[in-house]
């Protein structure tokens, strides 16, 4: 009868340390889960603006040219105005 009591104790000490480490490992799991449900569920970053469109360029482009031919700008001042208008 001892031996089957030490039998016994033993079986029901080896089922609760692996019912602890079940557990500890599932709620482990759930955390790292979580966190990466809660990464992937974020919003994405707003896009940046778009580019302004290729006319708004082309059309200001030939009023500084206008300006020039008027004599308005002067040729330094029309490639500096071009230059900040390509490069934007």
């Amino acid at each position: 009868m001892p031996g089957l009591l030490r039998g016994v104790a033993r079986t029901a000490v080896v089922a609760g340390t692996a019912t602890a480490v079940s557990n500890r490992v599932s709620r482990r799991q759930a955390r790292r889960w979580g966190a990466q449900e809660e990464y992937y569920d974020a919003p994405p970053e707003a896009a940046p603006p778009p580019a302004p469109a290729g006319p708004d360029r082309v059309a200001k482009l030939r009023e500084l040219a206008t300006l020039r031919d008027d004599g308005i700008l002067t040729d330094e001042e029309f490639e500096a105005e071009k230059h900040k208008l390509l490069n934007s």
